[in-house]
Formats: C-alpha cells, sequence, structure tokens
C-alpha cells in the first residue's frame, strides 16, 4: 500500500495547545497542583515524540530496503534522509543532555528525568542554561536557529513549512522584549526544574515532528508503488483524554498505513460508524472511566477481510472551578479584596466571573478584585466556562462579608536609617516624643496591611494632686496644648492617649477602644 501524505494530527495539535497553555503558567507563581500537570504534559509529549519516532524509524527503513533494491534511483534521497537524521539527532540529543543536567542540577548527581523530585526548584534550569561563562543556553539558541534554516529548506508544502518555522521560533514575545530578556533567559530564567524538563521535551517532540515532515516529502520522490505494508494496527487519537461533563469526546479512529483508496469501517460497541474520515463524537452525560472498544475492518491487497480491535480509555470528569480569597476566607465589605480564579484546562479568557452582592473588578491573569457592599451577609461568586461555544457554569462559591476590623493606633517615628518605627505603647524618649506630628491607626497584623485615617483624640494627664486633665486634639497631629504638656512631663511620668476616631476605606468611622499608655524615658 501506499504512504499516504502525513497530515497534522489532532494530537500534534493538541500538544501545539498544551505548549501555549504552558507558556502561560510560566508566568505565574505556580502552585504544586500545578507542577503535577507539568508531569501530565510531559507524559503526553514522551507519548508524542514515541510515536514520532517509530514513524520515522519505518521510513527509513523502507529507504534501506528501497537503497538495496535500487541505489541508482534512491541514493539521492537517501543521503539527504541521512543527513536529516543526523541534524535531527543533534539537536534532539542536546535537549535531552540539558534535561539530564537541569535535573542532576535539582536533585543532586542520582536525579532522574523520568522521576523529578525538585520539581518546584527555581535555580536549576537558569544556572545550567544561563551561568555566567558556563550557561548552555546561547548553545541551544544557535543550534535551535541552525536547525530551523536548515530543516525548513527541506520541506515543501507552504503551510508546514510554516508551522515548524514557528515550532522553532526563537523571537522573544513582547512581554519578554519589555523586560529585557533573551530567548533563552525568557524560556529558562527562575524556571521551575519541571517547567524547564518539559520545555525541553517539547523542543525534542517537535524535532521528531519536523523529522517526519521531511522524510514524508523525501520518500514521495521515490516510486511508493513499490513499498509494501507488512503490518496493520489500529489507533485512536482523542484530541483529549479527560472531559468535563456536558463537554464531547472527540477521537480519530485510523489504521496504519491505510490505503487512501480504500476506506476502512469502523465499528463501536459492534455497529458501524457513520463517519468516512474515521471521526467519532459521543455526548459524555456520565462522570467517571470509560473505554472506547471497537474494531476496524477493510479488504488487503487479495480481496481478504483484515480485522484489528483497538482500545481506548477516558476520563469524564464534572465541572470544577477554583476561587480563593487571596488574604482569607472572608469578605470585607467596602474594600478591595483581591481573589483568584482558575478552572483546570481552561483559560482563563474562557471564564466568566460574577459577584452578588457588589462588584468584581478583573485584573488579570486570573486575578479579581472583589468589593462587597453591606457587611453581615454573604456574597456569592458564581464561575462560568465557554464549552465550546456556550457558558457552562463551573460552581458557585460563598464567602462570609464582614466589616473590616478596627485598627491600632501607633506614633510614628524614624529607626535612624530611613525606616519607621510604629510605638504601641510602653517607654518613648522625650526628644522622639517630641519630633513626631501625631498618631497614625492601620491594620497590621502581618495578612491585613490597611492604612486608616485618624479624624481626632483626646490625651489624658495628671496633676499634682493626680486628677485626670484630658486635652483634646480635632485632627491625626498633636494640638499646641497636648505639646506644651507633654513637653512639661518629667522622666517616668506618663500619659494616655484614648478616643481615637479614624476612618478605612470603608468610609465607617470608628471609636478605638482602650488606651495607649505612653512613659517618659
Amino acid at each position: 500500500m501506499p504512504i499516504k501524505k502525513k497530515r497534522i494530527s489532532p494530537r500534534q495539535k493538541m500538544i501545539n495547545l498544551m505548549y501555549v497553555v504552558l507558556m502561560a503558567m510560566l508566568a505565574l507563581n505556580v502552585s504544586s497542583d500545578v507542577l503535577q500537570g507539568f508531569s501530565l504534559v510531559e507524559e503526553s509529549l514522551n507519548k508524542s515524540t514515541q510515536n514520532a519516532s517509530v514513524a520515522n524509524q519505518g521510513i527509513y527503513s523502507t529507504f534501506e530496503k528501497q537503497m538495496k533494491a535500487n541505489p541508482a534511483k534512491v541514493r539521492q534521497w537517501y543521503d539527504k534522509a541521512l543527513y536529516v537524521r543526523g541534524l535531527s539527532d543533534s539537536l534532539y540529543n542536546l535537549a535531552e543532555e540539558l534535561k539530564v543536567a537541569i535535573v542532576k542540577k535539582s536533585d543532586g548527581k542520582d536525579g532522574d528525568v523520568k522521576d523529578i523530585r525538585n520539581r518546584e526548584d527555581l535555580e536549576a534550569s537558569t544556572q545550567v542554561m544561563l551561568a555566567p561563562g558556563t550557561g548552555r543556553g546561547k548553545e541551544l539558541y544557535d543550534a535551535v536557529n541552525d536547525y530551523r534554516e536548515k530543516i525548513v529548506k527541506m520541506v515543501t508544502d507552504k503551510e508546514k513549512r510554516e508551522i515548524i518555522s514557528s515550532n522553532f521560533s526563537t523571537d522573544v514575545p513582547s512581554k519578554g522584549q519589555l523586560l529585557g530578556k533573551n530567548w533563552q533567559e525568557y524560556l529558562f530564567e527562575s524556571t521551575p526544574t519541571a517547567a524547564a524538563v518539559t520545555l525541553l521535551t517539547k523542543l525534542q517532540s517537535d524535532v521528531r515532528y519536523a523529522e517526519g515532515e521531511v522524510l514524508h516529502n523525501l520518500i514521495s520522490n521515490v516510486d511508493v508503488k513499490d513499498i509494501r505494508v507488512n503490518q496493520l494496527k489500529a489507533y485512536v487519537i482523542p484530541s483529549s483524554q479527560t472531559v468535563v461533563q456536558g463537554g464531547r469526546f472527540n477521537a480519530q479512529i485510523i489504521m496504519a498505513a491505510v490505503d487512501t483508496t480504500m476506506r476502512p469501517t469502523i465499528y463501536i460497541d459492534g455497529k458501524p460508524i457513520e463517519s468516512d474520515k474515521g471521526m467519532y463524537e459521543t455526548v459524555c452525560g456520565r462522570t467517571g472511566d470509560f473505554t472506547l472498544n471497537g474494531f476496524i475492518e477493510m479488504l488487503n491487497g487479495s480481496g481478504e477481510k483484515v480485522q484489528r480491535e483497538f482500545s481506548q480509555k477516558y476520563t469524564v470528569v464534572a465541572p470544577s472551578a477554583t476561587v480563593s480569597a487571596d488574604i482569607m476566607n472572608v469578605l470585607y465589605a467596602g474594600y478591595d479584596n483581591p481573589m483568584s480564579v482558575s478552572v483546570p484546562g481552561v483559560p482563563n479568557n474562557k471564564l466568566r466571573v460574577s459577584l452578588s452582592g457588589g462588584t468584581l473588578t478583573p485584573k488579570g491573569d486570573g486575578k479579581y478584585i472583589a468589593h462587597p457592599d453591606t457587611p453581615g451577609g454573604e456574597a456569592v461568586i458564581t464561575v462560568a466556562a465557554d464549552n465550546e461555544g456556550r457558558m457552562q457554569e463551573m460552581g458557585k462559591f460563598t464567602f462570609r462579608v464582614r466589616k473590616l476590623p478596627d485598627p491600632t493606633a501607633f506614633i510614628a517615628y524614624g529607626d535612624g536609617n530611613g525606616g519607621e518605627n510604629h510605638f504601641r505603647g510602653g517607654a518613648l524618649s522625650k526628644q522622639v516624643l517630641m519630633a513626631t506630628e501625631g498618631i497614625g491607626a492601620a491594620i497590621d497584623d502581618g495578612l491585613l496591611n490597611i492604612s486608616f485615617q485618624v479624624q481626632g483624640f483626646e490625651t489624658v494627664f495628671y496633676d499634682a494632686m493626680g486628677n485626670a486633665v484630658p486635652y483634646k486634639s480635632n485632627g491625626a497631629s498633636f494640638s499646641d496644648q497636648q505639646k506644651n504638656q507633654i513637653r512639661g512631663l518629667a522622666r517616668n511620668k506618663r500619659f494616655y492617649i484614648t478616643e481615637v476616631r479614624a476612618i478605612g476605606p470603608d468610609g465607617i468611622e470608628r471609636t478605638l477602644e482602650g488606651a495607649m499608655q505612653v512613659i517618659i524615658k
């Protein structure tokens, strides 16, 4: 049977899309869950690369047989095929060498690319690829450029030539240009080990894909009618092995080395499918693990029926989304609460997020600002995703809405090094105290850091008879009377700051409880 001109497979399209998602994730502060996701991408890339390698090896074997049968006819194409193999193996092996070096830098001399322990390590890829004098990023950059320039010249199909050029592009995206980074810095600077290895595996997958395209182009110059197929095998190529409930499972079912003049008959669960291109689709109404079983039937060169069975597992998952308050599991009324929203497997630009009882402002990269209106109730965030052209609700998330807690009053003074200290009670020198303007108030508990505007406060001094004498200030600064009283205090004498009134970003004025004791030292 003749060799069919290779087309871009749905799996290859999926790999390219996964690479785009991968690059987006590198701009984020990735979590352990996302790093685990790189392992899944790595596994899929390795399978794609392995399949491409097997297919390419088949063409090399065909060239060798044809070379023995008719060397005068095949020699020039066979030599070019060997040249392509040398180019491809060189770049492929360089990527593999760099993967091993990065993993060993991350996990030690016994590091294993197939079992990375320190996946989150941000230093290994930077040291291996970008270290001054020893970094190998420039070596990879030059190798990729050299491979692209040489391999593209051997591809005649314009569309495939553009795809290969894009796969091996070393242009720095606009974001990287704004940061002043070159190609290798943009890809590998402070990149987690798991992500760096996946990037290099993607490069290896692209190499085998480009190698295969050139080989198909070369073999087409040989009389392929002389080639006979000696093995038939059924394949299922799903667009995804994980499907959201309500979504569609798509798979292409083919037989390797199929005769383009004779379409096989495909049976699913004993029934033939109607598609003449091997495309199968079914609506997934239940969650769980499923298996697509069937067989392909076609006629061989002798007119006999040949049947090959196939089996493909896939998973249907329930709609899910993740919404988290970046501060805590509550929202504060009248305050800009930072939020993070994500749905596994769905890009952020495909999400529609809304908030009841307030406003929700997108800030990009899955970040939002939630601004609830009224304390004491609940705010509900609803997340929907664009699922094949229709909006599907992925979940509702309820948060309690509270009033901002009261701040703590303080006296700010310099620390002598250009910084600022906050005095909240105890002993303080008169010199430092007289140099301050007044008092401030803020929530500064390590979780929240919110400033309040002081509207007024009261100081209480004690005269020689022990009587309390209050003095008021109608702002954040000490009044002249208050300063005069402070100036007249002897060492170890004390006074109290009470009745502090402050307004926060929610616009609510509150009078702070308690008193700040100040002892002159």
